[in-house]
């Protein structure tokens, strides 16, 4: 019998307000469509060496929805990357400090993410910038940047507000992997 978790059955959600379900099915349609487009691309040059060169447009913009839904995901879980080494050398009062100073620089970061991704869709709007593929206005792609932030701002609070009231310290052990 091993002490460790077994990796082929996905860690438990916390408990959350905001079911996680939601993220995991915007994320699992977001990478549906995605490989669906790419398919069709693939196919489509192949039976015809016509490519369709829009796809690339919807693929970029449905990766960047597929990794902030997915830091969404991290950051409510506390799976988001980190160096967990020097955390596990402090005591746990340090641990804990640590991980608040991680969520609020996460909360920092993301905010940045919305003020200068919300910067740039109202320039793009304001100008009139449309996509090189299919002519389409880019503010409606680039509008995912800071609305999905905003949403990973919500995780990370929710995170902060459980570390807060927890009488536990931070479980990252630096032996063993996450």
């Amino acid at each position: 019998m091993s002490s460790e978790p077994d990796p082929l059955i996905a860690p438990k959600d916390p408990p959350v307000r905001v079911p996680l379900s939601i993220e995991k099915v915007l994320a699992a349609a977001a990478m549906a469509a995605l490989c669906l487009i790419t398919l069709g691309n693939v196919i489509a040059r192949y039976l015809t060496n016509y490519s369709f060169a829009f796809t690339e447009e919807f693929s970029i913009a449905l990766m960047v929805v597929v990794t902030l839904l997915g830091a969404g995901i991290a950051t409510a879980a506390d799976r988001q990357i980190r160096i967990v080494f020097f955390a596990g050398l402090l005591p746990p009062g340090g641990r804990r400090a640590a991980e608040v100073i991680a969520t609020l620089a996460t909360i920092v970061m993301f905010g940045l993410l919305v003020w200068l991704g919300t910067r740039l869709v109202w320039d793009e709007y304001r100008f009139e910038v449309t996509s090189p593929g299919l002519g389409e206005p880019q503010w409606i792609y680039t509008a995912a940047l800071p609305l999905l932030s905003l949403a990973v701002i919500g995780r990370a609070v929710g995170h902060l507000v459980r570390v807060l009231r927890s009488r536990d310290t931070p479980p990252h052990d630096p032996i063993e992997p996450l």
